[in-house]
């Protein structure tokens, strides 16, 4: 699933460009591509890896390789290792920091499918996951975490968590029917939508407050408004139609981050 990453790259990205305050050098593009594909991986890894005992009863996910037999068990497991092992080693690469940080990282990418088992806050802790990116870029550039990078991180939190709940709306039957926990089995289809509403309003204030913090410019805050926008256009299209989840899950949110880096690279350069 590596279109997965495009969630994290462009606020890794971001990150670095605001540390750098410009161009961060080839060798850190290069390593932070690697980490952040590496990370994805190894977390999408762990997901299907574990969940194979929910996935082959749920019609939305039996047909995945992890679930008819397409991938072996042992497959998964060392595409698991090695993916993990790849970003110990990019972490390495990049100073002390990042080397230090990589291992309890990839405890938090590895704990959303075990929370969704006993706890509905496993939506955050995805959230956390993806969150951690803006923080690594940061860690990456200057070997410390700035206040800044955190706002921005949990920004992303809520941005993804608000996002995770609309996309589980499509199996909030299936939480419910097999003992699964998660917000939309807990609360219903319209108390997730307006929670889900709240989260990404909190993402907004958050990456308001990064701008601020940053001292960043006119185009980044620019970049805020356009988010604005593109959320409030994904709650529309949700709202209206449960089948257009995918597309506003990978469409709009797809976008986004890529739309929100091109904007913090105009106001730098400007």
């Amino acid at each position: 699933m590596f279109q997965h990453s495009v969630f994290s790259l462009p606020f890794i990205f971001i990150a670095m460009i605001v540390s750098a305050n410009g161009w961060f050098g080839l060798k850190l593009l290069i390593l932070g591509v690697f980490a952040a594909v590496s990370a994805r991986n190894f977390a999408m890894g762990v997901n299907r890896y574990l969940d194979r005992d929910i996935d082959v009863l749920n019609p939305r996910t039996q047909n995945r390789p992890s679930v008819d037999g397409r991938i072996s068990s042992a497959g998964m497991m060392g595409f698991i290792i090695l993916n993990a092992l790849l970003f110990i080693a990019v972490s390495f690469l990049i100073n002390p920091l990042a080397l230090k940080l990589s291992i309890p990282f990839l405890i938090v990418l590895g704990a959303y499918t075990l929370f969704k088992r006993f706890s509905a806050l496993a939506h955050l802790v995805l959230g956390v996951s993806l969150g951690l990116a803006p923080i690594a870029g940061a860690v990456a550039v200057l070997g410390t975490i700035p206040m800044w990078s955190v706002y921005l991180a949990i920004g992303v939190m809520f941005w993804v968590a608000g996002f995770d709940l609309l996309y589980s709306l499509q199996d909030m039957e299936f939480d419910k029917a097999h003992g699964l926990h998660s917000i939309p089995s807990k609360l219903g289809a319209s108390k997730t939508m307006s929670l889900a509403a709240l989260f990404h309003l909190l993402s907004i204030v958050f990456w308001t407050v990064f701008v601020i913090d940053a001292d960043l410019g006119l185009f980044a805050q620019i970049a805020v408004m356009v988010s604005t926008v593109m959320l409030s256009y994904e709650h529309y299209i949700v709202h209206n139609d449960f089948t257009k989840i995918d597309k506003a899950f990978f469409t709009v949110n797809g976008y986004l981050g890529f739309v929100f880096l091109a904007f913090v690279v105009i106001d730098v350069l400007v």
